[in-house]
C-alpha cells in the first residue's frame, strides 16, 4: 500500500460559555475521516463548564490543546488569540465555531481540493445554516476560481460565497503573515481576510455540505443582525476593495445603488421603531465612511415604503410572512 501524505491542519476553536455545545463541536473533529490535525480550543475566561469540558478531551487525545485566556477579551480578539495557537508545521487552518460541527469528511475534502490547486488559499463549501443549505456563487462542477474574480462577484451581488468561519479552510501560510489575523476594527472582519487574500490568492469550492452553523440570537452575529451592519460593512468593502477590483463606473454604480438599498431599509425600520442605539450606530458608521446620514433621505424612503404597502398591499403580506420565517428560523437554534 502507498502511504498517503496528510499536510498537517490546525483546527481552532475560540469559545466563550459554550459548554452547551462543546463536546458536539469537538466530536465532530474526532470523527473526521482526515487524521492529521491538532485542535486548539482558546477559553475566554468562561464562567460556565466551557474549561472542564476542553481539558477532558484535551487528556484524553495529545492533539486536542487548550488555552485558558488570562483576561476577557472580545469575540475578534479571541478569533486572533485562537489563530496564533496554530503550528509552525501546519499547512492549513480551520476554524470551528463552539456553537458549530463539521461534517466526518469535511477536512479531507477540503484539504483535497487545496491540495490541487496550490494557488488557492481559501476554500469554501456548502453548509446546513440552521434549517437551510447555504453556500453559493461558484457554479457546479467547477471547484477553482480566480480569487479576483470571487471578490467581484461578492462586491457586485453579495452571494454567500464567502459564508461563515466554520465554513472556510485557509492557508495557514495567509494566517501567519500577520500578528492578529482578524482586523478587529472591521465588524466583518472573517469577510474582511477574504476579500483581502483573495487579492493575490485564488478561491477552491467543494460542492458538498461539510459544516453546520447553528443560529442563536444570544451571539455577537446576532446582535450585528439586530444592527443591520452588513448596511455599512459592504459600504466599507465597497470603498476599500472596489477601486482594486471593479472599474471605475462599476464602482460607482456599485455604491450609488447600496445607498439606495440602505435608505430604503432605514425607511422601513423608521416605522417599526428602533432605540437609539440603532440611529447612533448608523449615524457613526456612515460619517466614518464618509457619506453622512441624510435625514431628508430617511423620510423620503420612509414615505416610499409606505406608498408600497397601500398600494401593493399583497406584496406587503408576502414580505412580512417571509420576515416572520426569517425570524422562527432566527430563534429556533437557541
Amino acid at each position: 500500500m502507498i502511504e498517503r501524505h496528510e499536510p498537517l491542519v490546525s483546527v481552532v476553536t475560540p469559545v466563550y460559555n459554550g459548554e452547551k455545545y462543546l463536546r458536539q463541536c469537538i466530536e465532530s473533529v474526532l470523527a473526521q475521516t482526515y487524521s492529521n490535525w491538532e485542535h486548539d480550543i482558546v477559553n475566554n475566561c468562561s464562567t460556565d463548564g466551557t474549561l472542564d469540558i476542553a481539558r477532558e478531551y484535551a487528556a484524553a487525545d495529545p492533539r486536542i490543546r487548550v488555552h485558558d485566556n488570562d483576561q476577557f477579551v472580545g469575540t475578534d480578539a479571541n478569533h486572533n488569540i485562537a489563530f496564533r495557537q496554530i503550528s509552525p508545521a501546519s499547512k492549513y487552518c480551520k476554524v470551528v465555531a463552539a456553537d458549530d460541527w463539521i461534517f466526518p469528511e469535511c477536512l479531507e475534502k477540503m484539504v483535497s481540493l487545496a491540495e490541487e490547486h496550490p494557488s488557492v488559499a481559501i476554500v469554501q463549501a456548502y453548509r446546513l445554516r440552521g434549517n437551510t443549505v447555504a453556500g453559493d456563487g461558484v457554479p457546479y462542477p467547477s471547484t477553482f476560481m480566480r480569487g479576483r474574480d470571487a471578490c467581484r462577484l461578492w462586491l457586485l451581488h453579495r452571494p454567500s460565497i464567502f459564508g461563515a468561519p466554520t465554513g472556510l479552510l485557509y492557508r495557514s501560510d495567509i494566517v501567519r503573515s500577520r500578528q492578529s489575523f482578524y482586523d478587529e476594527t472591521n465588524l466583518a472582519a472573517d469577510t474582511g481576510v477574504c476579500l483581502e487574500f483573495l487579492g493575490e490568492n485564488d478561491f477552491g469550492f467543494v460542492h458538498q455540505v461539510l459544516s453546520f452553523q447553528r443560529l442563536r440570537r444570544a451571539s455577537w452575529t446576532g446582535d450585528l443582525q439586530q444592527l443591520l451592519a452588513d448596511l455599512p460593512t459592504h459600504l466599507h468593502e465597497l470603498i476599500t476593495y472596489g477601486p482594486r477590483d471593479l472599474s471605475e463606473q462599476e464602482l460607482e454604480r456599485a455604491i450609488r445603488a447600496h445607498l439606495r438599498r440602505y435608505y430604503g431599509q432605514l425607511g422601513s425600520v423608521a416605522l417599526r421603531g428602533r432605540g437609539r442605539e440603532f440611529w447612533r450606530f448608523h449615524r457613526r458608521q456612515l460619517e466614518t465612511l464618509g457619506y453622512p446620514l441624510n435625514p431628508i433621505r430617511v423620510v423620503s424612503a420612509t414615505g416610499s415604503y409606505l406608498l408600497g404597502l397601500v398600494l401593493n398591499p399583497g406584496r406587503t403580506v408576502e414580505r412580512l410572512a417571509a420576515r416572520r420565517h426569517r425570524e422562527r428560523e432566527y430563534y429556533a437554534f437557541e
